[in-house]
């Protein structure tokens, strides 16, 4: 009998049945290894979402002085944290420190004392977050004074010889004497015209400036005959300073006032509305009706 290996079709297809199956226990065995390494890799966890900033906003109402910004800045932030669980780093402090660091714009500095900012701290509603500063918000605001100031036609102030810092101190006195909008130019010229006349201006907003003197108080005789520079009951010409931060109407009614020849105003009954006037007799004669002394 031959003994030659069996070579026929049938031992053949034995042999490749026999190669097939060990070809796919092979692969079996690398697929359950590999989900088996794959369950050993658990996916990243997602990040934790990102909470939104939170914008938050300051109003400065026109008028405000320095100091009432400074106590408005510590009044947001005590709300901030109170009501909005937001801890800002502006504060109260802060916003003085800045304050004082702070410089006019260069067109301003010739005449600026170089002590007080005030009249530049525009007044106007702006936003922050939890990391703003105060320099920051101090930056903004002198930047959005600029931006307001560069719309004022100053023609007329230097055909009366006043200095862009003359009629900023002017817009600065009209914020604080004028109550009615359409007022504003008319407080604006009896400034003008006393001026002009060599007349003190007698604008008690500041001597309240100069003293300290809020508002709600009366002021004294001490304050009315005091030698402060503010006093311009008893001292010709402009305040060193502006006395407030003017808003946009006031700066405007600085620039051009209105063209009339008043020299005196008082404050009606209803504590809005002035009477204006030429004559120094019916001015005593309308304080004295509206029972501001006779």
């Amino acid at each position: 009998m031959d003994e030659r290996k069996d070579v026929t079709p049938r031992s053949r297809a034995r042999r490749s049945r026999g190669g097939l199956r060990h070809a796919g226990a092979a692969l079996v065995l690398v697929g359950l290894l590999a989900v088996a390494g794959c369950r050993h890799e658990d996916p990243p966890p997602p990040p934790p979402p990102v909470a939104p900033i939170q914008i938050l906003k300051i109003i400065f109402p026109e008028g405000f002085t320095r100091q009432e910004m400074a106590e408005r800045v510590a009044a947001v932030r005590k709300i901030a944290i109170e009501n909005r669980n937001v801890t800002p780093r502006l504060d109260r402090a802060g916003y003085v420190r800045a304050t004082a660091e702070a410089k006019p714009p260069t067109a301003f500095r010739k005449d600026w004392p170089g002590d007080r900012i005030e009249g530049f701290l525009f007044p106007a509603t702006y936003e922050f977050t939890k990391r703003t500063t105060a320099r920051k918000l101090v930056r903004d605001q002198l930047a959005e004074f600029q931006r307001q100031w560069r719309k004022l036609e100053l023609g007329y102030a230097r055909s009366k010889n006043l200095t862009p810092y003359d009629v900023l101190i002017i817009a600065s006195m009209v914020e604080k004497e004028a109550v009615a909008p359409e007022e504003r130019k008319l407080v604006a010229a009896v400034i003008y015209n006393r001026l002009r006349a060599g007349m003190q201006l007698g604008i008690d907003a500041t001597i309240r400036y100069g003293r300290n003197v809020p508002g709600t108080e009366s002021l004294k005789e001490s304050d009315l005959e005091s030698d402060d520079p503010y006093n311009t009951r008893n001292r010709l010409g402009l305040p060193p300073t502006p006395i407030s931060n003017p808003g946009v109407a006031s700066l405007r009614a600085a620039a051009r006032p209105a063209t009339v020849d008043y020299l005196f105003f008082v404050r009606k009954p209803d504590g809005v509305h002035h009477f204006f006037t030429a004559s120094e007799a019916e001015f005593f004669s309308k304080k004295c009706e509206y029972g501001f002394g006779c």
